[in-house]
């Protein structure tokens, strides 16, 4: 599986691995297939929604 990063895109992490979208829809990131989840990094969406990048990063290692 590929190694997930925060400089992906939404896209490319479901790409990854789609079992990555309960954890960005519990963080309250509910909008997976719009063109920002194409064209902003994780980390800028994270961002976007005031989340803590490192959290959400830990709780994708943990689905992979």
């Amino acid at each position: 599986m590929a190694q997930i990063t925060k400089e992906m895109t939404i896209g490319e992490i479901l790409r990854a691995n789609p079992n990555v979208a309960s954890v960005l829809l519990n963080a309250g990131m509910h909008c997976l297939g719009c063109p920002s989840a194409q064209g902003e990094s994780l980390e800028e969406a994270a961002m976007v929604h005031g989340l803590d990048i490192d959290a959400l990063m830990k709780a994708i290692a943990e689905v992979e």
